[in-house]
């Protein structure tokens, strides 16, 4: 058996692994078969073998799935994921050999937070992924549609009666809904009911993005004018993004969680090779992410955020006006 199938199982397994053990195995194999982080490795002058701590990993900044084939090994994707964006940016690009396991990953790490997915019905509102193609998150929820066995369309563009409509009929089944959308898209439904819809018991999840239709708002402002709109308690969220193979998820007040196969790290604002200090109050996001065998485990993102001892974290804001999928906020 092959290190990329051995890992795969790993993470597929019932039994629990060892994040750590698992995480640095991933990380010795990435730096001698990708081409890219064995370069970027080299020119920071680190000897993998004297890397002992997950704090003692360089972590690969996010930009260079827009100028460089971010790979570890030699594949035929099946598919290719691309970041939303303008045909004026340059677009980042994620390189998957199989979606088996993208969507074993993301199926497990949604139904520990949510339970089984056969008990739900899911409605997306994610135009503009649907419009551009190559979108990883529509890849997700559309496998959640086939998980559920529904019978309702899983995908709305701008079609606000039919959601309606499949809504009422998931609950007349006795079913849970899922409403998960674009930040604008949720707003531009809330915008046409004003509370006129019964949403009670829905779990509405934004996946960030204003994607230039509307003005950017900090989560408090959205997630009140959400809960307002829509009449439910709270808002969840997913963090997630092209770069990136497995989610965290909120279940309110911007608290996220991240799946078994993710672990946040906080670098030092002004140091990005400064991991060292865990209890600092805020600091750029790091994300390991064992689900990505085949590209990079070791992503250093443009997001600011606060991690709790529980390993819990919140997304504060961004060091730029970036295309990251998980987080369409201001600095707050």
């Amino acid at each position: 058996m092959d290190f990329k199938t051995q890992h795969a199982s790993i993470l597929c397994q019932q039994e629990p692994f060892d994040f750590n053990s698992t995480a640095l195995a991933l990380f010795r194999f990435q730096a001698q078969h990708n081409p890219v982080y064995a370069d970027y490795l080299q020119h920071l002058h680190v000897n993998p073998a004297q890397v002992q701590a997950l704090e003692q990993i360089p972590f690969l900044p996010i930009e260079f799935f827009k100028e460089q084939q971010v790979v570890t090994g030699e594949f035929k994707p099946e598919a290719v994921f691309y970041s939303s964006g303008t045909t004026k940016q340059a677009r980042s690009r994620h390189l998957v050999s199989s979606l088996r396991l993208y969507h074993q990953v993301s199926e497990r790490i949604f139904e520990r937070f949510y339970g089984p997915l056969q008990d739900y019905v899911v409605l997306a509102q994610l135009p503009s992924y649907l419009e551009q193609g190559g979108s990883s998150l529509v890849a997700m929820v559309d496998h959640f549609v086939k998980q559920t066995g529904q019978q309702e369309e899983g995908f709305y563009l701008r079609n606000h009666a039919q959601l309606l409509q499949a809504l009422r009929q998931a609950r007349g089944r006795g079913k849970k809904v899922l409403l998960i959308g674009v930040s604008y898209a949720l707003l531009d439904l809330g915008g046409e009911l004003r509370g006129q819809e019964d949403f009670t018991g829905v779990t509405v999840m934004e996946t960030g993005g204003m994607k230039g239709r509307r003005r950017e708002m900090i989560r408090e402002e959205l997630h009140a004018q959400l809960k307002q709109e829509l009449g439910v308690p709270a808002i969840h969220s997913e963090y997630g993004m092209t770069e990136l193979l497995s989610q965290g998820y909120s279940q309110g007040e911007g608290i996220f969680w991240p799946g078994y196969t993710m672990r946040i790290l906080l670098r030092d604002l002004n140091d990005p090779f400064d991991m060292s200090n865990s209890a600092r109050s805020s600091g750029g996001i790091n994300v390991i992410d064992l689900a990505n065998v085949d590209s990079c485990a070791f992503i250093e993102t443009k997001d600011i955020g606060r991690l709790h001892p529980d390993g819990s974290f919140e997304v504060l804001g961004r060091f730029d006006n970036s295309d990251i999928r998980g987080c369409n906020l201001l600095v707050s």
